[in-house]
């Protein structure tokens, strides 16, 4: 037990002791929340002297570019012999031609410290607006058994057994769906920038793996490549306790406040806390309400604009359950009708039944709970035209 909460103030540590750093000019085209790894979600066999291909949906193009790795959920250090990006194509093809290796203090190699994250040199890069860049990251000998990743990627990643080079054929390899240490892209242009905070929905379950249809990828098309979309979701997180990876209200300044050039921050989370909660789903809805308006406080001191997401519906789902409906139609309406926010995105009344208002429109269901790839769309839309109505 000792173990165990020294661990959990090691997480707390060092989610609150991340530096947040000044824009200068530099503004996020893609990013992900970063957790802690179980075993279940490494690749069967270590990173050691293996290399990864890493595929990222952007949302802003730029000739600058600087990479952001992170090692923040491990206590050993990662050592890195080179990281090089280039245009994806199909699978684990990418564009040789392309091909652009990153320097780290004037040297291929880095090591990134436990608990730490760092940055690439600045590069030259001609990324296009949208589309899909291909991170390749060749490793060293010190590896962590357990890494700092994102499972949700919802694409495929490519293992290597070897150093990589650009003309590298990933063939036979392992593959997993999961991110490791790469966090951040930033590009160095005059844009504004759209945070989503949330948990599975945002995050992407339910879309189709490789297809980039999560609602967050909608967004950005419907935004035209004009402004920053980055995806802070977390598959299982909740906001004030709980669930997988650290609840929103620990993460808040490193995932969304910590980003660069964020103008607009869509809050689309809590149907875990009302869904997982036991006997309290009134006090868990209060609670919610608290932290959104403390979060409201915290993104507004940033000059940054706040839009509420409505809960969607669950009726139908494992979460299904007149208390918990009624917690989550009291937290509706607090977001409806709140002085605080900038507004508000009725993520609830775009999806749900008419008929069933408890329940999404079972064309938009994925599993009665997460949205389908249609479902994802009519939202990063109907998001779309909300910015723009936010940041003309």
């Amino acid at each position: 037990m000792k173990r165990i909460n020294s661990f959990i103030l090691f997480l707390l540590f060092i989610s609150f002791s991340q530096p947040i750093l000044a824009d200068d000019g530099w503004v996020g085209t893609w990013a992900t929340a970063v957790e802690p790894t179980t075993l279940k979600d490494m690749p069967a066999f270590s990173l050691a002297n293996r290399s990864i291909r890493q595929v990222v949906h952007v949302s802003l193009g730029g000739s600058e570019l600087r990479l952001q790795l992170s090692n923040v959920y491990s206590s050993v250090p990662v050592e890195i012999k080179s990281v090089f990006v280039a245009d994806a194509k199909e699978g684990s093809e990418i564009d040789v031609r392309s091909a652009r290796y990153l320097k780290f203090n004037g040297k291929q190699k880095c090591v990134i410290k436990a608990g730490d994250s760092i940055y690439s040199d600045v590069f030259s890069y001609p990324l296009k607006p949208l589309q899909r860049l291909a991170i390749t990251v060749c490793y060293g000998d010190s590896v962590p058994e357990c890494g700092t990743s994102h499972r949700g990627s919802r694409t495929t990643s490519y293992i290597y057994n070897g150093t990589a080079k650009p003309k590298t054929r990933f063939v036979g390899t392992e593959d997993v769906d999961h991110w490791y240490n790469i966090a951040a892209l930033d590009v160095k242009v005059d844009a504004p920038v759209v945070a989503c905070l949330g948990n599975s929905i945002t995050d992407g379950r339910g879309t189709t793996t490789n297809a980039q249809n999560r609602w967050t990828d909608f967004l950005a098309e419907g935004l035209d490549g004009k402004m920053g979309v980055l995806n802070l979701g977390i598959g299982g997180n909740c906001v004030l306790r709980n669930g997988l990876s650290d609840p929103a209200v620990i993460r808040f300044d490193r995932d969304i406040l910590g980003q660069r050039g964020v103008k607009a921050l869509i809050i689309f989370e809590g149907v875990n806390d009302i869904g997982g909660s036991i006997g309290n789903a009134e006090q868990v809805a209060q609670e919610l309400i608290k932290v959104y308006g403390e979060m409201i406080d915290k993104a507004h001191a940033k000059g940054i604009k706040v839009l509420m997401g409505t809960i969607t519906p669950f009726g139908k789902s494992f979460y299904d359950s007149r208390f918990h409906e009624a917690a989550r139609l009291v937290v509706n309406d607090w977001i409806r009708d709140n002085k605080k926010a900038d507004g508000f995105i009725d993520f609830d009344a775009l999806v749900r039944d008419p008929q069933h208002p408890s329940q999404l429109i079972e064309a938009y269901s994925d599993d009665w709970l997460h949205l389908n790839p249609a479902g994802y769309e009519k939202m990063g839309k109907y998001a779309a035209e909300q910015i723009k109505k936010l940041l003309p």
